[in-house]
């Protein structure tokens, strides 16, 4: 047999011992749900509540709600407790123990609803593929803090046991983003902030320690050094 057939014959089989032991890598499937939060279906595990609801149409919906002061981000919490308060109706709240609402600038941005442990899908394994189809929602959940979460379009939802008891939360992410957004802008403008000492005309970054010493009587805050300086104060000698 000549060389070079031979040699074309050992590169088949070595292409063939390759091909076969070769691991087949495919890419991780990732949830597909595509729904923006305005094409949620209504449903009636949510007792019903929606993302997006105003202070107004909230408290339409549960007249004895109370809402406290919004923070300093304009996030404002409450809750309410049908399973253990008997103002409410039980027809309306059946099976639910706790609701508690999250708002930023006035409207709803987080639903959780806590129900009882005689809500009738018990388990995760009911949950998740009762919530799936209620909400119309896709069925690719993926594990998230004890439970199982589905992201979607600008919202996500979770599924989960709390105490043994079902649970569920939507979040409008794009809110959360707005929220972080502020904390960190908030962060960075204390880091900036000085204190100046009306006595000395000095001033005091946030991280001089020295500043802890101005009797209060005599602090002035400023947003910045740039503001400090340009009111005649200059930086103090122990924070130099």
């Amino acid at each position: 047999m000549p060389l070079r057939r031979i040699r074309n014959i050992n590169r088949t089989l070595w292409l063939l011992v390759v091909v076969c032991f070769t691991p087949i890598v495919t890419p991780a499937q990732q949830p597909n749900c595509s729904l923006k939060l305005d094409q949620l279906s209504d449903s009636p595990e949510l007792r019903g509540f929606h993302l997006g609801m105003t202070y107004d149409q909230v408290k339409a919906r549960v007249p004895i709600i109370q809402f406290g002061s919004a923070d300093q981000f304009g996030v404002a919490k409450t809750s309410i407790n049908p399973y253990f308060d008997p103002r409410f109706e039980s027809a309306g709240f059946a099976d639910v123990r706790t609701i508690s609402l999250d708002f930023l600038d006035g409207r709803l941005v987080t639903l959780w609803i806590g129900y009882q442990s005689t809500f009738k899908w018990h388990t995760l394994d009911e949950l998740v593929p009762g919530i799936s189809k209620s909400l119309n929602l896709p069925s690719q959940w993926t594990p998230k803090r004890g439970g199982w979460e589905l992201t979607c379009n600008g919202f996500s939802v979770l599924a989960s046991m709390i105490a043994g008891s079902p649970s569920i939360r939507i979040t409008d992410e794009g809110a959360q983003e707005i929220i972080a957004t502020r904390r960190e802008a908030a962060t960075k403008a204390a880091e900036a902030m000085v204190v100046g000492d009306t006595r000395t005309m000095g001033y005091y970054p946030s991280d001089c320690a020295a500043k802890e010493n101005i009797p209060e009587v005599n602090r002035i805050a400023f947003k910045d050094k740039d503001e400090a300086e340009e009111a005649g104060y200059k930086l103090a000698k122990d924070c130099q």
